[in-house]
Formats: C-alpha cells, structure tokens, sequence
C-alpha cells in the first residue's frame, strides 16, 4: 500500500473509537508541526503518527500472542500493564497488515508510549505530539506544550519526568526504556 496522510487516516480509522479517531488526527497535526520545527521527515511523521494507536483495540489475547510469538519483540512486555503493548505490537502488525517496512516509521510507533534510548527526531517528535496533542488536558502538560516551542530534547525529558512521577505516585510500574529514553535525554 503507497501510503499518505489521508491512506493512513482512513486505513486505521475503523480500528478506533471515535475519540481516539479524533486524537490520532490530532497527533498528527501535532507531530507535523514539532517535525516542520525540529527537523524530522514530514512524510514519516505523518504515517507514524497517523497509525501510532492502531494495535490500541486489539483484543489483549491477540497481542499478548504477538508477544509471546514475534522474537523481536521483548518479552518482558508481559510484565507490565497492557497498555504498553499497543506500539510494539502494533508495529508488527502494520509490517504484516499492509507492508509497512520503513524501520524509522515502525519505531516511531513502537515506543510512542514508552520512549527507549537513542531516539531519533522522528521517536521523539511522535512520543511528544501524542503526550502534548490539544485534547490532552492534566498536570504539567502545558509546560511540556510550552518547552516544545524552544526544545525537543528538553521537551521529551519533561514529559518523560512527569509520566515516571505520575507511575510511581499510582504505585505502578515503570517500563524500563522510560527510564532509559529519560536518563539518555538527561
């Protein structure tokens, strides 16, 4: 599939909510607008932000088996909440689905979620617009909007901060390449 911005849209929308349908459009408006700014392929932006929640519906069984069957997907996936699960499995499943084999595209919505270490502009310009999109509204967020204006790298390690800070306040745990995308940045 030659995919754009309008291919993509229209591939993942009967995949999620309507709501999700509208964050993901707003992810990628996002996303285009950090990647303008920063420097990353607008191109791959778009279809990376376009189909990051793909796999965010998938039933739990389903993705629990990619996991546990696809060897390059790190098991220990398992040992976190299932909402990490989305971006890695998702990944895999668009390669499959519809042959997307850009690696840059793929780990951009691999670690949408999680952040890993050495990320590239595309990873961080994705991971930021989906934490920073408009409809996203709780604490700390506007300071984050606010560093994305001036630094992306500074940007993302505040992101990254509160997330920890809010998964430790919950007594959840933590995925470790937040820690490791974090410390990178840091």
């Amino acid at each position: 599939m030659e995919l754009n911005r309008e291919k993509a849209l229209e591939f993942v929308k009967p995949y999620l909510k309507q709501k999700r349908y509208e964050h993901t459009i707003r992810v990628t408006d996002q996303a285009v607008e950090l990647a303008e700014r920063f420097g990353a392929d607008v191109w791959k932006t778009e279809i990376a932000a376009a189909l990051h929640d793909y796999a965010k519906y998938k039933p739990l069984v389903e993705m629990k088996r990619w996991i546990l069957e696809e060897r390059r997907l790190p098991k220990d996936l398992l040992d976190y909440h299932h909402e990490l699960w989305h971006g890695p499995v998702g990944a895999l499943m668009l390669e499959k689905e519809i042959g997307l084999n850009d690696e840059e595209v793929k780990s951009a919505i691999q670690c949408h979620t999680t952040g890993k270490k050495h990320m590239t502009v595309l990873d961080k310009v994705v991971f930021l617009a989906d934490y920073i999109e408009p409809g996203r509204d709780f604490p700390g967020v506007e300071e984050v909007r606010n560093e994305a204006k001036e630094n992306l790298d500074d940007a993302c390690a505040m992101a990254l901060k509160n997330t920890i800070h809010f998964l430790v306040d919950k007594e959840r745990t933590v995925y470790p390449d937040t820690f490791h995308a974090y410390n990178d940045l840091i």
